[in-house]
């Protein structure tokens, strides 16, 4: 649209004075400033952006090949027992004080806890009396009772013996006779060191309480557990028998006949740990195949192709894998079945792992970890491991802040080329409008004089 006042235009729409498509040429020469400064920056932030997704990626699996071999480089792994017990009856925990052997049990008796019952009564709401009633349990402190109006009758009485911690359990039992309901205390602990000792004093002897307490049946005998191991016969005052073998617990439920008891280093553990380590590393040596591939046919190349970090890790990696360690049993991984393939990944022969476990554990505990202040195969993996990924000072993180940091510069890179191509495109659109604004005068002032020429040639 333009506006006239007399002779003169101005154009407020570019190219709408001249007539000329100004506009479109402006968008031109901006998306042929943009494909020639920006794009190029563009495309390499794309692909540094690509490469730092690239190692994160990396990064991951690299930590999970590092768990792993913490696993295997923690000492606790091959000292770790299993156990196994031929019959039932017992069960078995322990702890790494445990000595590897096997043992023969027998348990003969188990402990119980004694269990003491008055005659009974009628009414569970009877009133007992005024006296005091005393409890101790083996050579515990005594604990005393006073009945009065909150405890005096046999319901309130067990309520109150539950509440005083006695180390007694109150019961009422019905017997289903003419006085059916008794009261029954029960040890809180098993075996002959924890009997229950009662005494009632009142002042008036004739009270319920007095017949009820002072003439009380034993109904379950304390007792105390008996096993023999290996031959020896053990007392236990309870079930639970914790100091007959070094660092071994028994819990004992029921008697029976003699059945054996293995406790042996937990190999299995051990072949677990090192089949998730070959695990971890075959996933590590697929995520660099991927990383780093190249397609001829499609020209397409992983985000790592060439990289000399990525190639520097893969390449100390693998010779952990096969360089010597020591001079003991074990020097290579492959005495151990574990080998190494033509594609770079780890196999495991299952049987001669198993053989080295079961035959050479000592020997191959040291391969691992290493003795006498020697490193093992898997301390010297673990130490590569650690300076990739340290945070601080690591490889992968020296890598990674220096994408950074290159991307930081494309950045500024690109926001500079565009204040550069804002400040042309502002040059010439001022110049276009200019241009403009001038053909549309010129073209204003032909027709005013075609109209005045038109005119003298009419008269």
């Amino acid at each position: 649209m333009t506006t006239t006042t007399s002779s003169t235009a101005t154009v407020t729409s570019l190219g709408v004075g001249s007539g000329l498509d100004l506009e479109s040429i402006l968008e031109s020469l901006e998306e042929s400033k943009t494909a020639s400064l920006l794009t190029p920056i563009t495309t390499q932030e794309t692909s540094v952006n690509a490469e730092i997704s690239a190692y994160g990626t990396l990064t991951s699996a690299l930590d999970k090949l590092q768990t792993a071999a913490a696993a295997l480089a923690d000492s606790s792994l091959y000292e770790a027992l299993s156990t196994s017990i031929s019959g039932s009856g017992v069960s078995v925990s322990t702890t790494s004080d445990a000595v590897a052997g096997s043992y023969s049990i027998e348990v003969t008796q188990l402990a119980q806890a004694q269990s003491l019952a008055t005659t009974g009564i009628s009414d569970t709401s009877s009133t007992l009396g005024s006296g005091t009633l005393t409890l101790q349990v083996g050579d515990s402190e005594a604990v005393s009772i006073t009945l009065d109006s909150s405890n005096n009758s046999l319901s309130g009485l067990r309520d109150a013996i539950n509440a005083a911690g006695a180390g007694v359990t109150a019961t009422l039992v019905n017997d289903g006779s003419d006085t059916p309901y008794r009261l029954v205390l029960t040890s809180g602990s098993t075996g002959t060191q924890s009997e229950i000792s009662v005494s009632y004093s009142s002042d008036d002897s004739s009270d319920l309480a007095s017949s009820l307490f002072n003439d009380m049946t034993e109904t379950v005998a304390a007792k105390d557990a008996q096993l023999t191991i290996n031959g020896i016969s053990i007392t236990s005052q309870s079930n639970t028998v914790s100091e007959a073998l070094q660092g071994v617990t028994l819990n004992l439920s029921a008697i029976g006949s003699s059945q054996t008891l293995s406790i042996q280093r937990d190999t299995d553990k051990i072949a677990d740990a090192i089949n998730d380590f070959v695990d971890a590393y075959n996933s590590f040596v697929s995520t660099v195949d991927t990383l780093t591939a190249y397609d001829a046919d499609s020209g397409s190349a992983g985000e790592l192709l060439g990289d000399s970090t990525t190639r520097r890790i893969s390449t100390e990696l693998a010779s952990d894998l096969y360089s010597q360690i020591g001079s003991g049993t074990f020097t290579y991984l492959s005495q151990l079945g574990i080998g190494l393939e033509s594609d770079g990944t780890l196999s495991v022969d299952d049987d001669k792992l198993d053989s080295a476990l079961t035959d050479n554990l000592d020997a191959l505990t040291e391969f691992f970890i290493g003795s006498d202040g020697k490193s093992g195969f898997i301390t010297r993996m673990t130490d590569d491991l650690d300076n990739y990924l340290d945070e601080d000072n690591g490889l992968i993180t020296a890598k990674t802040d220096s994408l950074e940091s290159k991307l930081e510069r494309l950045e500024e890179r690109y926001e500079e080329k565009q204040a550069l191509i804002d400040s042309e495109m502002a040059r010439w659109r001022e110049q276009f409008t200019q241009l403009d604004t001038l053909i549309s005068t010129l073209n204003t002032t032909a027709d005013y004089l075609t109209t005045q020429f038109e005119a003298l040639n009419s008269d």
